[in-house]
């Protein structure tokens, strides 16, 4: 395994009802045939939100904590997608307890991924901010999995994404999703 910075984002990532329950999310939205969910979303995402708050100065626990909840965010999934935040937030509890994560760091992790939802979610502190911007910048082809006579909406914007890069300048404090289609 590589050498990392960030050993409690690891202790969590290689958790075992991690593994099963991303997996488990994610299958169960290809059952319902929205767009892929699984590790390489969550991965994705993960690392998006280390280089927003990495660029923007942000401290080493604030990137890890952002990496954890953007790994977590979409854990709640498999109970169901119009709850998946709350439902996501109490299964990174139980695991972030298991792992003997302080109160506090659990708080800011949870946080993030109960308001992670545009419907449900409010934005209320930079770790939040940096998982947001991260999950909604994954638009991509190949994450749609349905056929073209039943896309959604979000599958007939992923479908149009051949390339997306989130911008950070960290100069002027901008972020700028760029999309290639």
């Amino acid at each position: 395994m590589k050498e990392t910075k960030y050993k409690r984002f690891e202790q969590v990532k290689n958790h075992p009802k991690v593994k099963t329950f991303i997996a488990m999310a994610d299958k169960y939205l290809e059952s319902l045939g929205y767009t892929e969910h699984g590790f390489r979303h969550t991965s994705l995402v993960s690392e998006i939100a280390e280089n927003i708050l990495e660029r923007l100065g942000y401290s080493e626990r604030e990137i890890e904590l952002a990496k954890i909840a953007a790994y977590l965010h979409d854990i709640g999934n498999f109970l169901g997608r119009d709850t998946h935040t709350v439902s996501g937030a109490l299964i990174a509890m139980d695991i972030l307890k298991d792992l003997g994560f302080p109160p506090e760091d659990i708080g800011v992790v949870i946080e993030a991924i109960a308001n992670h939802d545009e419907k449900t979610g409010f934005v209320a502190t930079p770790i939040t901010a940096a998982v947001v911007l991260a999950d909604k910048s994954d638009a991509h082809r190949s994450r749609v999995r349905a056929k073209p006579e039943n896309f959604d909406i979000h599958d007939r914007v992923n479908y149009a994404v051949e390339k997306s890069f989130l911008r950070v300048d960290e100069k002027n404090k901008e972020i700028t999703l760029e999309l290639t289609i």
